[in-house]
């Protein structure tokens, strides 16, 4: 899989203005898990401004959240998911994001030295809500290698969320 990378976009809809008392301590932080991810095996690139925030990217609308990232492999990202600090940020989710019914998070490959656009996952998304997971956009649970890898499988990954 050297020749591929994993992007992979999550969206999410506030319940409230990213400023609002309610998400401060979402807000406060961000830092901490984007340098998590950031110093976890496997991270290769996320999106982010000038300050280092993804919040002023609003693709969705301005109640949507992004967040797009590069990994080397399906392990590493899930492994920083599910089985890092990140965990505790995930189980309270529901204080800061509303409960989507449909699709929110999407995985897919890009050739290495690739970076994928905003416009691109959003139409991975798009692509995964429509025809449900294929080899072109899909997600933990139905996840697929990488083109060069076809041939081998995804042995001992489960597509788990421990943090559920």
């Amino acid at each position: 899989m050297d020749d591929y990378h994993l992007a992979q976009l999550n969206i999410a809809r506030m319940l409230a203005p990213i400023e609002s008392p309610q998400l401060s301590d979402f807000v406060a932080n961000l830092d901490r898990i984007n340098a998590l991810a950031e110093a976890a095996d496997g991270f290769v690139w996320r999106l982010q401004d000038e300050a280092g925030s993804a919040t002023s990217f609003r693709p969705f609308g301005d109640e949507m959240l992004v967040n797009l990232t590069l990994w080397n492999n399906i392990e590493s990202l899930h492994n920083y998911v599910y089985r890092s600090g990140h965990v505790e940020i995930m189980k309270r989710r529901k204080e800061w994001f509303e409960m989507m019914r449909e699709f929110y998070m999407v995985l897919w490959w890009v050739p290495v030295g690739t970076i994928p656009t905003v416009d691109e996952a959003k139409q991975k998304l798009a692509q995964l809500r429509q025809q449900g997971p294929s080899s072109d956009a899909f997600t933990f649970k139905q996840p697929f290698v990488a083109p060069c890898a076809r041939e081998s499988s995804l042995d001992g990954f489960d597509g788990s969320c421990p943090a559920i």
